[in-house]
């Protein structure tokens, strides 16, 4: 059977394959855009079927080092494929797409669909469009045409899922070029937030992550400024909800009300993503970040005081202009204060469109590669410290889908702790499946996960777990390379995956 005969699915109806970069925002919008392509009769090719899908879409990211190379990169990879398969159509949408505009299919020509952040919802119709036509179809919003969360959703997960309650940025970061291309920050009304937890709730979630770029700003959109800590606490109230995380906030808008919702909210988890960039005050301001180390390290300290179990973890971009060795010294002094569980650490590099590619004071790359080496052995060490202190404590942790890459050799399963570290555990003799509640007792710490090599505890079946059996004999039953229709549930990240200014700010 030719690549062409293989890529057509079951039936004769046409199959996509959707590609995501970069942030938690665009996995989201990927959902989003499976949803809608399977509304429209389309289904998932087989996994591993690198680009023979009958529709490729790329979801890209205009925040990544390189992104445009990159994508120019793979859609040069399957130009060749399109040539011989008359009927294959790529589009290409995302950030990238709505920054570059016409020069995606004058540097691709053999790109059928370009469209932007803001339509995501015309995919089906621009490729239709582009198919009678027979010509390229570029259109871009130049804002919102309605909230994503309308929109089909084809979730990628039975038992956790996003949840968004807000869309763009009204903060002007100088290294990011994202509020630029998401727009304004649009909030959601909160009942319909509430009400898509309780649909989700109802089909088998046991836990959700409030989605926003700068997502405890929500509020600012409506006029209430409490209007996210009121968003934590109604959360709590929703029966069956056994996990409630968000992500990411700004220093700036993290007000005591939310920590007390936090502390006083109990499915509200016991973790915290709050992007530092630099700890030098100079810095910040070139940034254009509106908080100081000492608004940061009070926030910090507020939180451990309200939880103490709390694991925080943080954004930093080393080697920002004008960083100085000084500048620096205070970043390695924030992250010593703090002691982070986690941070996700970027050497700075120009980002065309944004005002720090312009400035003087560019960092050489030795100064900038050296000083992130010693930012990085030092937060390695701290880590490996604070994982050290869960050694001997019991804890609950959710079962996990795929995140123990040695899990099969190694015969252990994977899961989560409340504060959303990573525990690789001995597998019972009692089944277990995503989604279920397991209780060990942590024997040994690495720097980036915990071992509990014991015998587990406890086993909890729970409504997500049947949710994700369901799921999966489901798809036993269907023909090979069909996938379900429009799943109404979903998964996050673990942890967020920061970028240095794409939905982690």
């Amino acid at each position: 059977m030719s690549s062409i005969d293989r890529s057509q699915s079951v039936g004769g109806t046409r199959t996509y394959e959707v590609r995501t970069y970069g942030c938690q925002m665009n996995v989201h919008d990927s959902e989003r855009l499976s949803g809608l392509l399977e509304d429209a009769g389309y289904v998932r090719a087989p996994e591993g079927s690198d680009g023979d899908a009958d529709v490729v879409v790329f979801n890209t990211c205009a925040v990544r080092e390189n992104a445009d190379n990159k994508l120019y990169g793979n859609l040069g990879h399957l130009a060749p494929k399109k040539a011989s398969r008359p009927g294959m159509q790529i589009a290409v949408g995302g950030c990238l797409a709505q920054k570059d505009r016409d020069t995606i299919v004058k540097r691709a020509p053999w790109v059928d669909v370009v469209f932007g952040t803001h339509n995501i919802g015309k995919l089906p119709v621009l490729l239709e469009r582009a198919r009678v036509q027979e010509e390229a179809q570029v259109e871009i919003a130049e804002s919102l045409e309605a909230f994503p969360s309308t929109l089909p959703t084809r979730r990628e997960s039975a038992y956790a899922a996003w949840v968004s309650i807000s869309v763009g940025c009204n903060n002007t970061c100088t290294f990011c070029i994202v509020p630029a291309l998401r727009g304004k920050e649009k909030d959601r009304r909160p009942g319909d937030i509430l009400a898509e937890i309780e649909a989700l709730v109802g089909e088998g979630v046991s836990e959700i992550t409030l989605l926003g770029q700068n997502v405890n700003a929500y509020g600012s959109d409506i006029g209430d400024r409490e209007a996210f800590s009121k968003l934590l606490r109604a959360c709590g109230k929703i029966d069956g909800l056994e996990r409630v995380r968000f992500t990411s906030p700004h220093p700036r808008d993290f007000t005591d009300d939310v920590i007390a919702a936090m502390a006083e909210t109990p499915n509200v988890m016991p973790q915290l993503h709050m992007p530092l960039q630099s700890g030098s005050d100079p810095v910040l301001k070139a940034m254009r970040r509106s908080y100081r180390q000492e608004r940061f390290l009070g926030i910090i300290e507020k939180v451990r005081a309200a939880i103490p179990h709390a694991a925080i973890s943080t954004d930093i971009i080393v080697g920002f202009p004008g960083e100085t060795e000084e500048d620096f010294q205070q970043t390695l002094h924030v992250v010593r204060e703090a002691r982070f569980a986690q941070a996700f650490t970027f050497q700075y590099s120009k980002r065309p469109g944004t005002p720090a590619a312009e400035m003087d004071g560019q960092i050489p790359k030795k100064v900038v590669q050296e000083r992130y080496e010693r930012l990085v052995a030092l937060q390695e060490e701290i880590s490996w410290e604070e994982n050290k202190k869960q050694v001997g404590r019991t804890l609950e942790l959710m079962v996990a889908e795929g995140e123990g890459r040695k899990d099969d050799t190694t015969h252990r399963l994977s899961g989560r702790a409340p504060d959303n570290r990573l525990v690789h555990f001995t597998k019972p003799e009692r089944e277990v499946r995503p989604g279920d509640v397991v209780t060990v007792e942590i024997t040994y710490a690495a720097p980036h996960h915990l071992l509990a090599e014991g015998a587990v505890l406890d086993v909890r079946r729970t409504r997500a777990g049947d949710a994700w059996e369901k799921r999966n004999a489901e798809k036993a039953e269907r023909p090979a390379g069909v996938m379900l229709g429009l799943p109404a549930v979903g998964v996050p990240e673990p942890l967020p995956v920061a970028t240095g200014g794409c939905a982690v700010d």
